[in-house]
């Protein structure tokens, strides 16, 4: 996909791989939304901030309404937004199981769902899910947040295959450790140098993106070569 003038919009933009994939974008000539809860501090041109909880309908049913009424399409969703909390399953707050799902995945469908119709009805679009190497394979203490990236995953692969034929593209990227403030809520993890960046995690989102029509990148898996040092 050509991306310049190309309408995009990106849930939790404000920060991390959201917001370097808002920067890139813009580099590239797309028009930009981002969508975020506590709002957006990037300035652009061609870039405009909407505040919303992507775990409420209403409020993202709003901001999609403003988006398709002011550009009428929407050419790429990055669903981006997402959080995660550590701790053992019989330890875990409810309220963080639920705070999770509602977030990583019932966000994520919402957002899918608002954007799916303008794509199919213009014959393109690219859906790029964020899930994580928690959605690959499980990890101690992190039950509940595998779970939810294991649900993203399973999404995106049944959805790649319902919306291909309508020219529809999803992509699921499945990060190893980010250097972002994801591990705030980690006692034991703090990020790090060997870290991925998350401005090379959003450059191969781009890639991805501007691939040729035909040709599908269906699951994108980065790691860190050394993330010990």
């Amino acid at each position: 996909m050509e991306l310049q003038n190309k309408i995009a919009v990106v849930t939790g933009a404000n920060k991390g791989i959201g917001l370097e994939c808002v920067q890139q974008l813009l580099d590239k000539g797309a028009t930009v939304v981002g969508i975020c809860r506590s709002g957006c501090n990037q300035t652009h041109p061609s870039y405009s901030c909407l505040k919303a909880d992507v775990r409420n309908w209403e409020d993202l049913s709003a901001a999609f309404n403003e988006i398709l009424a002011k550009y009428g399409k929407i050419d790429i969703l990055i669903n981006n937004a997402g959080l995660g909390y550590f701790g053992h399953c019989d330890e875990l707050p409810l309220e963080q199981w639920h705070e999770m799902f509602d977030t990583n995945v019932t966000g994520l469908f919402y957002a899918t769902r608002l954007a799916l119709p303008s794509m199919k009805q213009h014959g393109e679009g690219h859906i790029i899910n964020i899930s994580s190497i928690a959605g690959l394979e499980g990890y101690q203490q992190v039950s509940a947040y595998c779970a939810t990236k294991f649900a993203v995953r399973g999404f995106s692969d049944a959805l790649y295959k319902e919306v291909r034929d309508f020219g529809v593209k999803v992509t699921c990227v499945y990060p190893g450790s980010v250097k972002t403030d994801f591990f705030r809520h980690s006692k034991n993890i703090k990020a790090h140098d060997n870290m991925l960046m998350p401005q090379d995690v959003a450059q191969q989102i781009i890639y991805c993106l501007e691939s040729p029509p035909n040709f599908h990148n269906v699951n994108l898996e980065i790691r860190p070569l050394k993330p010990r040092g």
